[in-house]
């Protein structure tokens, strides 16, 4: 949501002796709010009144939420093995007009820390304030690139200055509650800058200093907890430098200083995805094994999953081609449905590392090699010991001797060992039940009488336009990123040539999309893409009347960008426009009297919104399906309590608002190389919903068809388990022997058993039979543990079965089951 369309319940100038806007979301018990000592680090780890902490964390962004998701979204957490919640703090959300700040709703952060604190998880506040996070502008206000003489993120006063004073604003804010550990609050470490090291060379002498300034600054705020700089190898004293990034375990260079800890703030648990690319999830075999090398070489005691809940990018606030669905592979996916085996997966680690965090905070290190690719690093006290054992070659299993024990690594993989004998969990063996998610449609948008529409009005006035200019207007400084659109429109005598040649205008542009009418009749559009070249070229025959005629270019952004050094000074919009006659020399019109207008006419009208004074909407027809068209119809809302998406498969790319409320960007034309769009549900919070009928309103940009959305509900309604005999038992199951462990969201049983084979199963969870070897028992013996119960556990061993079905042959338990 842009600047000018936030409505700010509550409108608040915080000063630096900053007194709170925030009501208690909770009665919090005294004992909570206990004075402690300041957290403190050694070499080994973060220090907790006086104890080395071994620690999980996870990134969970509150305004990529509702306040309604935020307590199941911690607790799942919390279940899933997590210590912390990590979030960055979102400068542009809470101080979109300078010196106004907004904490309300989604923005609410102090309710989102008090709610981790009520569940007993600590909190890592990433201030920034630069952020980058596939956020608009990465995370700056727009307003900040309009400040006289700014040079971002350098040794330049004017950023500085309003730098400090927001960073100590929203330190102020955490005082003034009580948030941090000290005061009895769950805020244990604070980040200043991101990834700066990335764009450092480019501010020369000027970035070293600013990175001393920031960390000063930071720490003489004297939160009484860490400051961490991520990718900041050279991060000043008493700073911690920490790594981001898929493999830390490899990629880190360590702590700077001899007394700091290794923290992994950002282990990506897939990749962000960007509209004209296919979906890249992680596995969590990769994903666990980076994290047990993390721990075992780096002597590793905190690791962060990015996105651990990736959420929505409401509004317009994805930056430069990022889709709205924001790390939907995340452990719980973007409508806070735990994704497994992901989750499983990990909670098995956490609890693996967490019954060791003697050994592995205070025993001594030794490593050792046990094979051409394997190795073993071994943590060790007195009474306690536990090993790593690795295995880096991807394609075999490797048969290692450890202290008399032999085992079998599988490939690229680590085991950890217990008390350096007993393996009690495998990265490359996923135990953790697996879940397939269902969309089903519960309401069809396909009666055409349904619809009505409203034809976007082309302007071709320039003495009507906002603004004119005889040159051509740089897109993000005219709108202020508060619009996606910026209207250029020009005039153009036309003479026509006795031998009737044909006239071609060229359009160059660094925006992400174009649309040319011509008198108002439209004439194409030309798209970019995230790996693109940043010019945009269209070109095209047109047809002129002889006179006068409009030229009328739609610049269109699809977020703004989010990293990058100098962001102050990148340039988007049209650059070059000019028209050519047959073989004569073009005319460039770049210095013509252009008109402009900011937004679109529905756009500046609220068109979305019940209180909108458009009241031209026509009835829907075949004709309506044409670019730039606004949409509108009602639905009700499903019952029940299952996730809501519209599939807007149909359609072509716009924007989308459900009561008013903006659920996103769509572009579901522009598909990925598989074919497919990169995404075609978009998420509706049920907050979002009224009791019963709901106003929904598309702008349609490029032409679609909106009888084929529907209203989905997104639910995980099918479930499986693949163990093999041999399988360390389950650590948080508290299994004496391995077993299919399977178990149902709140509220919902086993309905049906889909597949059971205890013997050599084929295949896995997602295509699955019969192999040679099948004890003919196993769908009763399954049925009869599970059917009706909201989870069961089913050993994975002959005597359950009534007998070996093949001695000596290794064996599996294959479960695909059903819940409602």
């Amino acid at each position: 949501m842009a600047a000018a369309e936030i409505v700010v319940v509550a409108v608040v100038t915080l000063l630096l002796g900053l007194t709170s806007c925030m009501a208690e979301s909770s009665v919090w018990r005294e004992e909570d709010r206990r004075v402690r000592g300041e957290v403190t680090y050694e070499q080994r780890a973060l220090v907790l009144d006086g104890a080395r902490r071994m620690l999980f964390a996870g990134e969970m962004h509150y305004p990529r939420s509702t306040p309604e998701m935020w307590p199941k979204l911690i607790a799942k957490a919390k279940e899933g093995g997590l210590d912390v919640i990590q979030t960055y703090v979102f400068w542009n959300v809470h101080e979109p007009i300078q010196g106004q700040y907004n904490f309300e709703g989604r923005y609410d952060l102090v309710r989102f820390i008090k709610e981790i604190q009520a569940q007993g998880l600590y909190v890592s506040l990433r201030i920034g304030p630069f952020i980058e996070s596939e956020w608009k502008y990465g995370g700056f206000p727009f307003w900040l690139h309009d400040v006289p003489n700014i040079t971002f993120r350098s040794d330049n006063e004017p950023f500085k200055q309003h730098m400090q004073r927001f960073v100590t604003d929203i330190v102020n804010m955490m005082k003034h509650e009580g948030l941090y550990y000290p005061q009895g609050g769950p805020i244990i470490t604070s980040q200043i800058e991101n990834e700066y090291q990335m764009v450092e060379p480019a501010f020369g002498s000027s970035g070293q200093r600013y990175v001393s300034w920031a960390a000063a600054m930071a720490v003489d705020l004297q939160t009484g907890v860490p400051w961490t700089m991520c990718k900041q190898n050279d991060a000043p004293d008493p700073v911690i430098n920490t790594c981001n990034g898929l493999i830390c375990g490899e990629t880190f260079v360590g702590p700077n200083s001899a007394n700091k800890p290794a923290l992994w703030t950002e282990n990506w648990t897939s990749r962000y995805l960007i509209y004209g690319n296919d979906t890249k999830l992680r596995s969590p075999q990769d994903i666990t094994f980076a994290v047990a090398l993390f721990i075992a070489r780096k002597n590793g005691s905190y690791v962060s999953y990015y996105m651990y809940h990736g959420g929505t990018n409401f509004g317009r606030f994805a930056s430069s081609y990022v889709t709205t669905s924001y790390y939907d592979g995340a452990p719980l996916d973007e409508y806070g449905l735990i994704w497994q085996p992901t989750w499983g997966h990990l909670r098995e680690l956490h609890a693996a590392v967490k019954q060791s965090s003697e050994p592995l905070l205070f025993g001594t290190y030794s490593n050792l090699s046990i094979g051409q690719e394997q190795e073993a690093h071994i943590f060790e006290t007195e009474t306690q010991c536990v090993a790593f054992l690795v295995n880096f070659d991807q394609h075999h299993i490797s048969e290692v001797v450890f202290r008399n024990i032999s085992l079998e690594l599988a490939p690229k993989s680590i085991s950890i060992l217990l008390d350096c004998k007993q393996v009690v969990f495998e990265t490359a063996k996923v135990n953790a039940q697996h879940g397939s998610r269902t969309a089903e449609e519960v309401q069809s948008f396909s009666d055409i009488s349904t619809w009505k529409a409203f034809k976007e009005p082309i302007p071709q006035d320039v003495s009507k336009s906002a603004y004119s200019g005889n040159r051509l207007f740089e897109h993000l400084s005219t709108t202020k990123d508060a619009t996606d659109y910026l209207w250029y429109i020009v005039g153009y005598e036309y003479t026509p040539s006795d031998d009737g040649q044909l006239v071609l205008i060229n359009v160059e542009s660094r925006a992400h999309i174009l649309h040319a009418f011509v008198n108002n009749a439209y004439v194409g559009r030309i798209h970019g893409s995230h790996g693109g070249p940043a010019n945009i070229i269209f070109s095209t025959n047109i047809s002129l009347q002889e006179g006068p005629n409009t030229i009328s270019l739609l610049s269109a952004m699809v977020g703004s960008p989010d990293s990058g050094a100098h962001m102050e000074r990148r340039v988007f919009g049209i650059r070059k426009v000019s028209i050519q006659q047959g073989q004569e020399p073009e005319n460039l019109l770049n210095n013509e009297l252009w008109g402009y207008q900011v937004g679109l006419f529905g756009e500046r009208n609220n068109i979305y919104t019940q209180d909108s004074k458009i009241t031209e909407w026509t009835t829907i027809d075949n004709l309506t399906y044409s670019p730039l068209t606004w949409y509108k119809t009602t639905f009700s809302t499903p019952v029940g309590n299952d996730a809501v998406t519209l599939n807007l498969t149909g359609m072509g790319k716009g924007e989308v608002w459900v009561n008013g409320e903006s659920i996103g960007r769509y572009w579901v034309s522009f598909k990925a190389p598989s074919g497919n769009p990169s995404q075609s549900l978009y998420h509706i919070p049920r907050e979002f919903l009224n009791p019963q009928d709901n106003t929904l309103v598309l702008f349609e940009e490029m032409g679609g068809n909106p009888q084929l959305i529907t209203v989905n509900t997104m639910s995980v309604s099918r479930v499986c388990g693949n163990v093999n005999e041999l399988s360390a038992p389950s650590l948080q199951y508290k299994d004496k022997e391995p077993a299919v462990d399977l178990w149902c969201p709140e509220g919902k049983h086993i309905s049906a058993i889909e597949f059971a084979s205890y013997g050599g199963p084929t295949g896995d969870c997602k295509k699955f039979g019969f192999g040679r070897c099948h004890a003919g028992s196993s769908e009763s013996v399954v049925k009869q543990a599970c059917l009706g119960k909201s989870g069961c556990s089913v050993p994975v061993t002959p005597i359950k079965f009534g007998g070996d079905p093949c001695p000596g042959i290794q064996k599996s338990l294959l479960v695909v089951a059903n819940y409602r």
